[in-house]
């Protein structure tokens, strides 16, 4: 990843890719949006994620995020809309898996969330750096790495909104909210999950680049 530059004019951003895919989560939005299984849990998940993707496509002009970026956003974006219409605990994905494979986990536990937090790092950190890398003059390894920590970060201070979602509202809305399904380290998994899957998109993202200079 380059060292921080001034933007130039003349380069063209992809600002139609962000409109098609603000439309389109708006689409997911209305749709998911549509009976979900808590009106209320659904409206929390969302009290975050549709204010940040309405930002995100009012200010495209100013966010020197590639195509590729943009596409990462709105597929975490789109699986999160997923978790909040069955909230996270009760999305059917291993009768998906039986549909389409005919097989499916034994697992005792709803592991979608988990895969979510993992989506977190996976899908986010390269947008992260790479708004980094518009506005902080560093080396590219630094530029990697204070996108993972604000990745972790990000994912540690969600941890808390949850835990204080679930302080505030009712107690039933607030066990949907978390998902934690009797797990008393679920925020510490959660956490992990975020950090593994921030540091394989940075390896990759290194990698690539090596191969790139090839």
């Amino acid at each position: 990843m380059p060292a921080a530059q001034p933007p130039d004019p003349r380069v063209r951003r992809p600002d139609g890719l962000p409109i098609a895919l603000g439309l389109s989560f708006l689409g997911l939005l209305l749709a998911f949006g549509w009976a979900p299984y808590d009106r209320w849990d659904w409206a929390l998940e969302n009290a975050i994620a549709a204010p940040v993707a309405l930002w995100l496509v009012v200010a495209r002009r100013r966010i020197p995020l590639s195509a590729t970026a943009w596409i990462l956003v709105f597929v975490f974006l789109a699986i999160h809309e997923i978790g909040s219409h069955y909230t996270y605990s009760r999305v059917p994905w291993m009768e998906w898996c039986r549909n389409l494979t005919g097989w499916a986990p034994d697992a005792a536990r709803n592991h979608y969330d988990r895969f979510v937090h993992l989506a977190y790092g996976l899908l986010l950190t390269q947008p992260t750096a790479e708004l980094l890398g518009a506005r902080v003059v560093a080396a590219p390894a630094l530029l990697r790495a204070l996108a993972v920590c604000i990745v972790v970060a990000s994912s540690s201070f969600y941890e808390l909104l949850e835990w204080g979602a679930a302080r505030v509202f009712d107690p039933e809305l607030g066990i949907a909210f978390v998902g934690a399904q009797g797990d008393v380290w679920d925020a510490q998994k959660d956490m992990t999950l975020a950090l593994l899957g921030s540091v394989l998109a940075t390896l990759a993202s290194w990698a690539l680049a090596r191969w790139r200079r090839a």
